[in-house]
């Protein structure tokens, strides 16, 4: 997702991290977005946010991203994993997951088993 400051990003970032929405949120530094807008090119500066998270908790940090942002339209796009080590999958299955589940369970760390890739 993008964030037109700074502040906007920190903001989103922490929200999404004590949420426990995300397990972590990189702010890649100031950039330029050239987009088109209600039919004309735009040039904006703009952070990235890279969130860490599950497929389990896209829908809610989808929400509250929505419900939090300053534009219209804010960016919110997941990107598939392919692979992935078993002890990060296992930090990011313990620190992202939906309100629904329980801390306890969270502390307890049952997480799935890593995706596998059909060979």
């Amino acid at each position: 997702m993008t964030a037109g400051s700074q502040e906007e990003a920190s903001r989103l970032a922490e929200m999404l991290v004590g949420a426990h929405l995300a397990a972590c949120v990189q702010i890649m530094p100031q950039m330029e977005s050239i987009y088109r807008w209600k039919g004309e090119v735009h040039r904006a500066p703009e952070f990235l946010l890279l969130a860490k998270t599950t497929a389990t908790c896209f829908d809610e940090l989808e929400r509250e991203v929505r419900a939090l942002h300053t534009y219209d339209t804010p960016e919110i796009v997941a990107v598939p994993v392919a692979h992935i080590s078993a002890p990060y999958f296992e930090w990011l299955t313990s620190n992202a997951f939906p309100p629904l589940v329980s801390r306890q369970v969270a502390s307890e760390r049952i997480v799935p088993a890593p995706p596998q890739l059909e060979q």
